[in-house]
This record gives C-alpha cells, sequence and structure tokens, in this order.
C-alpha cells in the first residue's frame, strides 16, 4: 500500500453542523455549555464518590472511571468544535485529524467496553447477592477497569495505522464538526476496503461483544428480578439497574444507528447530528441519570455543593 498522504493533503476542513453565521453563533455557546456541564457534572461525580467512604465499593468505583472516560472522550472534539468557531478558521491538519481520530476511537472503546463491567457487576449483585464480595473482589474490580483501556487502545491503534496508509488527493473537505472515520474513508483516492473491513469488523467487536454481554447480563438481571417475591424487592432491584440501562440505550443505540446500519452508506445532516448524541449529549446526561436516581449520590453531593437556604438537591 502507498504511505498516507503522499498526496500532499495537509489539511481537513471541517464543515460542522451549519454553515449559517447566526445558527453558528447559536451553535457556539450551546455546545460550550453542554461541554462546561459535561466537565462539571461529570468532576462532581468523581469528586462525590472519592470524597464519601460510603460510596468506595466497585459499583461507584466503575462509576467514577466512566465519568473521567467521558471528559477525555468529549474533550477530544468539543474544544476543537469551539476554537473553529472563535477563530472562523474550519481547517484540522492531517495529524491533528488522525489524532483526535485515535483517542475519539479510544475513549469511546473504553466506554462501551466499561458499561459491559458495570453491567457484569449488577449482574453478581442481583443474581448472586451472597458471594458478590467473593467474585467481585478488588483484583478482579481492578482487571475490569484496566482491561477496556488496553483492548480499546488497541483497537484505536488499528483503525489509525491503517488509516494512514490511505491516500488523500484533492478533496478535503469533511462533512462533520469532527474526523469521523466514515468521513475521511470518503475522501480517499486509494483502496480504503481494508479500511472499511477493520471499522465493521475491529470497531464491530468493540461496539456488539460489550452489548451482547449487556443483553445477556439484563436477560438473567431481569429474570432473577420476577423472582423476588416483593413488591419492593422488585423496585429496588430494578432502580438499581435502571440508570445504567439508561445511558446504554442512549450509547449504544446512536452508535449502532449510525455506524452500523443498513442504511448507514453515506455521511448527511442526520448522521452529524446523532453523533452529538453519543460524542456531547449522553457524557452530559450521565451525572445526571446516575444522581437523580440515586440516594447516595444525592447525599454524596449534598456534602460537596454549597447549598443555598431552600435549595434542595
Amino acid at each position: 500500500m502507498e504511505k498516507g498522504n503522499q498526496s500532499g493533503v495537509s489539511v481537513f476542513i471541517l464543515l460542522g453542523l451549519s454553515d449559517e453565521p447566526e445558527q453558528q453563533r447559536i451553535l457556539f455557546f450551546l455546545f460550550l455549555l453542554m461541554y462546561l456541564i459535561t466537565v462539571l457534572g461529570n468532576s462532581l461525580i468523581i469528586l462525590a464518590i472519592s470524597s464519601d467512604p460510603c460510596l468506595h465499593s466497585p459499583m461507584y468505583f466503575f462509576l467514577s472511571n466512566l465519568s473521567l472516560v467521558d471528559i477525555c472522550f468529549t474533550s477530544t472534539t468539543i474544544p476543537k468544535m469551539l476554537n473553529n468557531h472563535i477563530t472562523k478558521n474550519r481547517t484540522i491538519s492531517y495529524i491533528e485529524c488522525v489524532t483526535q481520530l485515535f483517542f475519539l476511537s479510544w475513549f469511546g472503546g473504553i466506554d462501551s467496553i466499561l458499561l459491559v463491567s458495570m453491567a457484569y457487576d449488577r449482574y453478581v449483585a442481583i443474581c448472586s447477592p451472597l458471594h458478590y464480595r467473593t467474585i467481585i473482589t478488588p483484583r478482579v474490580c481492578t482487571f475490569l477497569i484496566v482491561m477496556p483501556w488496553f483492548w480499546a487502545c488497541g483497537n484505536a491503534l488499528i483503525h489509525t495505522v491503517s488509516l494512514t496508509q490511505v491516500s488523500f488527493c484533492g478533496h478535503n473537505e469533511i462533512p462533520h464538526f469532527f474526523c469521523d472515520p466514515r468521513a475521511l474513508l470518503k475522501l480517499a483516492c486509494s483502496d480504503t476496503f481494508f479500511n472499511d473491513l477493520m471499522l465493521y469488523t475491529v470497531g464491530g467487536l468493540t461496539t456488539f461483544l460489550p452489548f451482547i454481554g449487556i443483553l445477556i447480563s439484563y436477560m438473567h438481571i431481569f429474570i432473577a428480578i420476577l423472582k423476588i417475591s416483593t413488591t419492593t424487592g422488585k423496585q429496588k432491584a430494578f432502580s438499581t439497574c435502571g440508570s445504567h440501562l439508561t445511558v446504554v440505550c442512549l450509547f449504544y443505540g446512536t452508535i449502532i444507528g449510525i455506524y452500523f446500519s443498513p442504511t448507514s452508506t453515506h455521511i448527511d445532516q442526520e448522521d452529524t447530528v446523532a453523533a452529538v448524541m453519543y460524542t456531547v449529549v449522553t457524557p452530559m446526561l450521565n451525572p445526571f441519570i446516575y444522581s437523580l436516581r440515586n440516594k447516595d449520590m444525592k447525599g454524596a453531593l449534598r456534602m460537596i455543593i454549597p447549598r443555598k437556604p431552600g435549595f434542595t438537591l
């Protein structure tokens, strides 16, 4: 194969979400607000869990790591987008684009695999509560946290290295607000069969295997919940899983819909808007989803958030 970028394309142009100046100003403040909420909300989750000894359990250990990854995941795309709005310069260099793609794939993959680790934790807690401490040991917990980082890193390296072998010709406009892999491959003037294969096989494994693992876990969880005799017990079990299940639906629903649905044969405005869901909206909503329905998290947040008289969390 030819060495990537031999054609002389040194920069790409990110077309973003709109060409209208008025809409661009609105989008700038909207994305800035969402980014600040994402960073602040997830940082508060990490601070609350680390400062409250009552939350030093595997479930909250997974949650704090998910919050950290969400901050990193959003930070790979939004700061560049905001900078482009401020400077009125939509260009991104070839090196920056490849780097952004690597970190986007890495943190997105970690997010995906962490969700299945959290599903397994909930499966053991509900289906084998008496053996929970002997199964989810500190060693197992550490493995379920560290493994996603290495697995996702390998996946991101495959996509990134294979992209560097692609040649780009005159077309350099990316109809997106970040370096989306499918959008980049549309601009290539060399054969992209291997890249497409990697996108749908290696990338698919990082998406579908965790998703299948989550489905299997929740099948066993729902069966176990149905066997609970008391209504209170069922409600408690459902509330334990409800937040995680909501995040799973938001995250996997948009990714599978964009990259793996039969109709995803072209890049259009709808795909770009849908990408906002998993790169911006889901990381922003995660702190609210996990804290508003969790009494322990609410209590920990009350301890670290200054309150005005009459304000309740």
